[in-house]
């Protein structure tokens, strides 16, 4: 069930800093998710299935599965932040938020499209991104598809 935001009179779009800082932080927490999920793979070609050390990575299944692990635990990532709260780690340092156009968190649907699109738009030297620059709204390409965008959260007040 999606959740309702509140303070949706206080926020407005984010642009491209505050967006790349966040990536970066993000980067290094999907970073550490796969080198867990490269080590549980590798551990279990090894002691489940028991591949000699001088066979694995052999096959084009074991690079296949491993990259289809990656992308699934990245996306497993951020789905479950921008569906539960509307925010990952580096978002919430940035003070981001991703939510619909109402003020509402996202479906797995939107997340997914979103997912995505912003592989896409990383795939094409960042050209999805750099979009944030020309559009009105500071919509990047996976903020148009997926009928998304990300706003900038108020300073918490002390």
């Amino acid at each position: 069930m999606q959740r309702r935001f509140g303070n949706l009179d206080d926020v407005y779009p984010a642009g491209l800093a505050r967006r790349l800082g966040a990536m970066i932080y993000d980067a290094f927490l999907v970073a550490a998710i796969w080198l867990l999920v490269a080590g549980l793979h590798l551990l279990a070609g090894r002691h489940l299935l028991g591949i000699p050390a001088e066979q694995v990575g052999d096959s084009p299944f074991w690079g296949l599965s491993l990259q289809l692990l990656l992308l699934a635990s990245a996306f497993t990532f951020f789905a479950f932040f921008w569906m539960r709260g509307g925010v990952t780690l580096g978002m919430q340092a940035w003070r981001l938020r991703m939510e619909t156009p109402d003020g509402y968190s996202i479906s797995l649907v939107q997340a997914a499209v979103r997912f995505l699109v912003a592989c896409l738009s990383i795939a094409a030297f960042g050209l999805g991104y750099l979009w944030i620059l020309f559009d009105a709204e500071r919509r990047s390409w996976s903020d148009i598809v997926s009928g998304t965008r990300v706003v900038v959260l108020p300073k918490p007040s002390r």
